[in-house]
């Protein structure tokens, strides 16, 4: 039997160990303010999810410890555990792709008002986990971080013009919706934070060509005014 499946209270996950939980009847969330952490804390406050943040800060001394490996061996935040998870046993889960899924479908909010809605809302979710993050992300990376420091420009080329792809897939489905898929979705909670992230943290607003995007900068103001969204880029920072 895998160990994993042996586990059953909060306690037997080793992470808690090293980040205790004061309320183990709460979904425990283990994360910090990066465009992929904020989506489960903005998902937990939008669902009504009772839970209990535990700050894990990017620096190898957390994500590499052997406590936050117990849990998600890819060493990303954000991972959570749940107390009461399927059949009323604790489940820990990394992704946080995976981890909307399971939350919106825990509370039945958020994935889809019928089986058609649900689709749609995975399509653009697996849009953002396969398009917007990661070329968002390189962006990031070549623009502001280790890899500016790189002469060659194609590199950075390349991930600027697909993110103005990207934008541009975004912008002509958002012509005549407020939300990608008609209605608010964990769909939407995936992919605001990393739209969020040009002018937040990678400063490349102008060499995407962001504001050339009116529905785009429409639907960043729709959910930035969410007050779920407001408190959910500020939770991982409360521990």
């Amino acid at each position: 039997m895998n160990a994993i499946s042996e586990l059953k209270t909060l306690a037997d996950f080793p992470i808690t160990q090293r980040w205790p939980a004061q309320h183990p009847e709460l979904i425990q969330l283990y994360s910090f303010p990066t465009p992929n952490g904020v989506k489960v804390s903005i998902a937990l406050e939008e669902l009504g999810l009772p839970y209990e943040v535990h700050k894990v800060t990017l620096a190898a001394e957390d994500v590499k410890s052997e406590a936050f490996l117990s849990l998600n061996p890819n060493n990303k935040i954000p991972a959570i555990i749940d107390p009461n998870g399927p059949e009323g046993a604790p489940i820990g889960l990394f992704e946080s792709g995976a981890i909307l899924i399971y939350l919106a479908e825990k509370a039945g909010k958020l994935i889809g008002s019928n089986p058609v809605q649900k689709a749609k809302t995975l399509q653009w979710l697996m849009f953002q986990m396969g398009g917007i993050g990661p070329m968002f992300g390189q962006i990031g990376y070549f623009h502001v971080y280790a890899g500016s420091a790189i002469e060659d420009p194609r590199p950075k080329q390349r991930y600027i013009d697909e993110a103005k792809r990207l934008l541009n897939v975004l912008e002509q489905e958002l012509a005549d919706k407020e939300w990608i898929t008609g209605e608010f979705s964990i769909a939407d909670i995936a992919l605001v934070p990393w739209l969020q992230t040009l002018e937040k943290f990678y400063n490349a607003v102008e060499i995407t060509g962001l504001n050339d995007h009116p529905n785009v900068l429409a639907y960043i103001e729709r959910f930035a005014a969410r007050p779920a969204v407001q408190k959910g880029w500020k939770t991982p920072l409360l521990d």
